[in-house]
């Protein structure tokens, strides 16, 4: 890959920070917004295929800015032997989440790690961190989730996590991944928000409660599942506000992602 095509790329996929400033605004009647998958921001840069469930970058929505804290969740397929080379970021908690392939990772702070499926990464940009992400295979696609959450105060030291989360932990369960306390093992973020990630098939039935003044965005990362009664694909999300209860049911080899945020 040329500068020139690394530059358009970092540019246009990985490093518009000035989105961290926008949110959505809390409605206080319950609600339920799908947004299916193919309504999603999309870029090619042939190495790179992305879908943007957020303004993110060279695609920008106003009606799709964020939800609370969570501002990003690109869905990335990256070419072997290709990848982002090093650029950086502040006051951003990073998450990446390995569906297929090996992501490489190095960093600024002297991180260097392969991360596989079932793998979740959490980097804390802080202060301010550079790092590049390449697929470490030279001929096999990698496919992950970057999730961008923004922390609640600036201005922090940078930090790096990366655990493991055995598919059976996700099994018919939600399973806690990252949230502000490292709770049952999971990841640390610098923000009230705590995502969970879901298995399910025929048969399962998850059920969340949301705390008052508390709001849910559900990401279905593969397969089906009904989301409080809403039939969702591959791809699609719903932001739920002001419900009691988020009903996960109806799963065809589904894969979920469940964010409970302030």
């Amino acid at each position: 890959m040329n500068n020139a095509s690394l530059s358009d790329a970092i540019g246009a996929a990985g490093n518009p920070d000035v989105n961290r400033r926008r949110s959505a605004t809390l409605s206080h009647t319950p609600m339920m917004e799908i947004r299916q998958s193919h309504e999603r921001g999309a870029a090619d840069f042939g190495w790179l295929k992305s879908r943007h469930s957020f303004s993110f970058g060279q695609y920008y929505d106003p009606r799709h800015t964020g939800y609370g804290p969570l501002l990003v969740i690109n869905d990335d397929q990256v070419e072997g032997g290709q990848g982002f080379g090093a650029h950086g970021h502040r006051d951003m908690e990073i998450i990446s989440y390995v569906l297929d392939g090996a992501l490489e990772h190095k960093d600024s702070m002297g991180n260097g790690s392969v991360l596989r499926p079932g793998d979740v990464q959490r980097m804390s940009a802080g202060t301010g961190v550079r790092h590049s992400e390449f697929n470490h295979s030279a001929t096999e696609p990698v496919h992950f989730l970057q999730i961008w959450i923004q922390p609640a105060q600036t201005g922090m030291s940078p930090g790096y996590e990366e655990k493991h989360f055995e598919a059976d932990t996700k099994r018919g369960q939600l399973r806690l991944i990252a949230s502000p306390d490292g709770a049952e093992g999971s990841v640390r973020i610098h923000q009230n928000a705590r995502l969970y990630a879901s298995l399910l098939s025929d048969g399962d039935r998850v059920e969340h409660a949301v705390i008052a003044q508390r709001r849910v965005y559900v990401h279905v990362v593969r397969g089906n599942v009904s989301v409080n009664g809403t039939h969702l694909n591959s791809g699609d999300a719903a932001k739920i506000d002001n419900e009691a209860t988020v009903t996960l049911s109806d799963a065809k080899d589904a894969e979920v992602l469940l964010f409970d945020l302030p």
